[in-house]
């Protein structure tokens, strides 16, 4: 996924397998001739990097870039409790008949399982596609919810909660970042595969594991783990990011009672890697755990509209356009769009009929601009997409792949430098007036980031959206600003919570 030409590319490198602690020299061979890499002892690297990272490790910027995530996700995951799917999962949840589950459904008064708490507060966060994109998924949907359940339940302490979730983060993205592109291209879903790992991870720091129950974690991980692009557009989708986090707790739990899978499960011929994209790219996990972490490099994407993560900067050039020229819809003729290959075949949805179909539709966003102004949760809806005027407006917008902005794959580039490659947007006006503009990099990205006021900010209007106490929200705000000196996670669960 990260490297479309990697077995057509030459990896002059070499990793050690595990023996005394290095990994032996790669095989350069196997590499360039496309054969299946050999890095033995990469699952145990994994894991010790697991078992092994403290919370000084962690970059002071790092844990300040987390933080906003972490606020972000529990905005989210408020807001998603309002969503068509929250209440969904929750009567699942209800049926399954369980009376003494203690970890808390975020924005209701609902208990359950550790295990499926994190399934329906994963759900809520990806329900409206409003959640960041780190650099190989979205990076806090399969993890938040599964760390926020185990500390809750255990009162652990804010740093504890943040050396986890890192931790997460960071085997989740890294293992993102290495697998073959035939993993997103065939049709695989990384929040989903990948993000079980993560969780599996986050979830084992917690759990205190040792290295081999940390490998054996994965490895239950690995078959656990799913998802699928074809359900972009459905309630399926953001299932993925719930059932990641559940998979976590389960693969966890299971390998603390003793447990076994495999434990080379990331490098065997037989593994994830061969299984789920035929390859992968050694150099991106070995040495790299941490070094640098995520949110420092690539970073982290925090999405201003609640939609695909590729339409933000389109969104921001639209709206920089209306107001620069006083354009109205009623006198656009027609809107040109032009992006890279992969971003038209994620945003397949081109003639939407539902809000969760406009999410992954770039004639949408558009469309709604034009006619609105603006494109919050209130616009995503089943009614808005169907209105007339919106259904008019979606026909005079095209969404076609420009060479000039389709070369980051053919280029090496990772999952989010391809995602968010540059694009042009071109109105034609009824009078003969054309303007054009190029994207530059969304607000909320690395290179144009939101403050912590301003995630606060957004977190405000999620709470707002599902009519959430203005007392609580601002407590979960002041708690998450200061969360390295938290004694008691639980202490966060009255805001959170009805």
């Amino acid at each position: 996924m990260i490297r479309r030409d990697f077995f057509r590319s030459s990896l002059l490198t070499t990793v050690s397998a595990l023996s005394s602690g290095k990994l032996r020299e790669l095989s350069a061979s196997a590499v360039t001739t496309g054969e299946f890499p050999s890095a033995p002892g990469l699952t145990k690297y994994v894991s010790d990097f697991v078992v092994n990272a403290k919370y000084g490790d962690i970059p002071e910027n790092v844990i300040a870039l987390g933080k906003k995530t972490l606020l972000d996700g529990f905005g989210l995951a408020l807001a998603g409790s309002a969503s068509g799917i929250g209440p969904l999962i929750r009567r699942y949840i209800e049926t399954l008949g369980f009376s003494d589950g203690k970890a808390s459904i975020i924005g209701t008064s609902m208990k359950a399982p550790a295990r499926f708490a994190a399934l329906a507060n994963g759900i809520s966060i990806h329900a409206d596609d409003y959640d960041d994109t780190g650099s190989a998924l979205h990076v806090a949907a399969p993890v938040l919810p599964a760390v926020f359940a185990l500390c809750e339940l255990g009162h652990r302490s804010g740093k504890e909660l943040m050396l986890a979730f890192h931790v997460g983060v960071e085997v989740a993205s890294k293992i993102g970042d290495a697998i073959s592109p035939r993993h997103n291209g065939d049709g695989f879903h990384t929040t989903g595969t990948c993000g079980s790992f993560g969780s599996a991870a986050a979830c084992a720091k917690l759990r205190g594991l040792s290295s081999t129950q940390t490998t054996y974690a994965l490895g239950v991980a690995a078959s656990e783990a799913s998802g699928l692009r074809d359900n972009f557009g459905s309630m399926t989708k953001p299932f993925h990011a719930g059932h990641a986090a559940e998979n976590g707790i389960v693969a966890a739990d299971l390998a603390a009672l003793g447990w076994t899978a495999a434990d080379d499960i990331l490098e065997a011929p037989l593994g994830f890697f061969q299984a789920a994209g035929g390859g992968f790219d050694p150099k991106a996990i070995v040495n790299h755990l941490g070094a640098p972490w995520m949110f420092a490099s690539p970073g982290d994407l925090i999405k201003r509209f609640p939609c695909g993560t590729i339409q933000q900067q389109f969104m921001d050039e639209m709206l920089r356009l209306i107001r620069d020229n006083n354009i109205a819809a009623k006198d656009v003729e027609r809107v040109e769009v032009g992006g890279n290959r992969s971003n038209l075949t994620t945003l397949f949805r081109h003639h939407p009929t539902t809000g969760l179909e406009a999410k992954f539709s770039m004639e949408f966003a558009m469309s709604i601009l034009l006619l609105e102004g603006k494109a919050g949760l209130s616009q995503f809806t089943d009614g808005v997409v169907q209105r007339p005027d919106v259904q008019d407006m979606m026909q005079r917008v095209s969404f076609y792949v420009d060479p000039e902005f389709d070369k980051q794959a053919s280029q090496g580039g990772n999952f989010q430098a391809v995602l968010v490659e540059g694009g042009i947007i071109k109105i034609r006006m009824k009078d003969g007036r054309n303007f054009s503009g190029r994207t530059q990099p969304a607000k909320g990205s690395p290179e144009n980031p939101m403050t912590y006021d301003e995630v606060a900010d957004k977190f405000r209007g999620n709470a707002e959206y599902c009519k959430w106490p203005a007392s609580k929200a601002e407590s979960v705000i002041e708690f998450v600003k200061s969360l390295e000196s938290a004694p008691d996670i639980s202490r966060i669960t009255p805001a959170l919570t009805s």
